[in-house]
């Protein structure tokens, strides 16, 4: 089943430097285990293809049922040197919730997850 992550997760998202830093949040503890399983750093990395020019680093934080991104390269050297709209990463959040991830049907269903439009 395709799930979008905006309907399972909130975030939020920061920036130091021309790094954004990206909290994705379940909003259920039961799916943090699907964030965990299926919100890696090969995938962000995918997502945010073309639009950052260095590495994501991931970060688990299970007793808050969360993963953090540091997405390095993002802001185009940062608020005071960029001309990029969003120097400050703010949007990286709302970007990273758009992500879709592919859960199998039987564990969509057992934790009742809202399926994609």
């Amino acid at each position: 089943m395709k799930v979008r992550l905006l309907d399972i997760a909130h975030a939020r998202s920061g920036d130091k430097g021309d790094t954004a830093n990206v909290g994705l949040i379940a909003l259920r503890p039961e799916w943090y285990a699907v964030l965990d399983r299926h919100v890696t750093r090969d995938a962000v990395s995918k997502h945010f293809d073309g639009q950052i020019t260095g590495d994501v680093v991931r970060f688990e934080l299970p007793n808050l049922h969360a993963l953090n991104f540091l997405l390095h390269g993002a802001l185009d050297g940062g608020g005071t040197l960029s001309l990029k709209t969003d120097a400050q990463g703010k949007v990286y959040s709302t970007a990273l919730l758009r992500l879709i991830v592919d859960v199998p049907d039987a564990e969509a269903v057992d934790l009742g997850l809202p399926a994609a439009p």
